[in-house]
């Protein structure tokens, strides 16, 4: 009886992908959105998406590891493209997040503050969350994987990420729809549409696979 892939581990995914090496972000990234549109999301489910990722990751270069010199180089350059691939989906997370919540509201549905804070506190972590993912699975490996997922991780620290920069942008939206829900409105019994923080996640999990065709992994719209 044959396995559907839907059955196989994301991390075995993740791995199977690096290891072969051919176009290891796009795969990446793929794979990422996938699973981020299989779930119903949360601060915990996408941290484990995340740390399944980088373990595939470390896991696919292994091999090249034992090798030579240049084998070993090659392995650095796989597990940096994965790492990128995860970065783009993520921000192409952040991006369906603001396009879904800009379709609610182009629905005229109302959003509660307190949905609104909730779902805005998700995004400002998920920056965070990546770098975190990095740094954990560092301490986690030995020699040549530590020292490339640490420079990673650091890297990722000090300088913006696609996913930070795309979180900045849907931010901004969150806050324009947060000053939309006046105090009147919530005062004057008025029927506030069901879109709580976990539907904004499904409705933008819901958008990703189309996202994934019109944007490019470096976070930039096809013409």
């Amino acid at each position: 009886m044959e396995t559907s892939t839907d059955d196989i581990p994301l991390a075995t995914r993740v791995r199977e992908a690096v290891a072969h090496g051919s176009n290891v972000q796009e795969a990446v990234r793929r794979l990422t959105l996938e699973a981020l549109s299989a779930h119903n999301l949360n601060l915990e489910s996408i941290r484990s998406i995340m740390q399944a990722v980088v373990q595939g990751a470390r896991e696919g270069i292994e091999p090249q590891l034992q090798q030579t010199a240049n084998a070993a180089l090659a392995a650095q350059v796989r597990i940096k493209e994965a790492v990128a691939g995860l970065d783009a989906a993520l921000a192409q997370f952040a991006e369906a997040s603001r396009l879904a919540l800009e379709e609610a509201a182009g629905r005229a549905q109302r959003f509660s503050t307190a949905d609104l804070a909730r779902t805005r506190a998700d995004l400002e972590a998920l920056e965070t969350l990546f770098v975190e993912t990095l740094r954990n699975s560092a301490a986690a490996a030995k020699g040549f994987t530590a020292e490339t997922l640490h420079e990673l991780g650091e890297h990722a620290r000090r300088t913006r990420t696609a996913v930070g920069e795309q979180v900045k942008t849907t931010l901004a939206t969150f806050s324009q729809q947060m000053g939309a829900v006046t105090q009147a409105q919530l005062a004057s019994g008025v029927e506030l549409a069901r879109a709580t923080s976990d539907m904004v996640r499904q409705i933008a999990a819901g958008m990703l696979s189309g996202l994934a065709e019109r944007i490019k992994p470096d976070g930039k719209k096809e013409t």
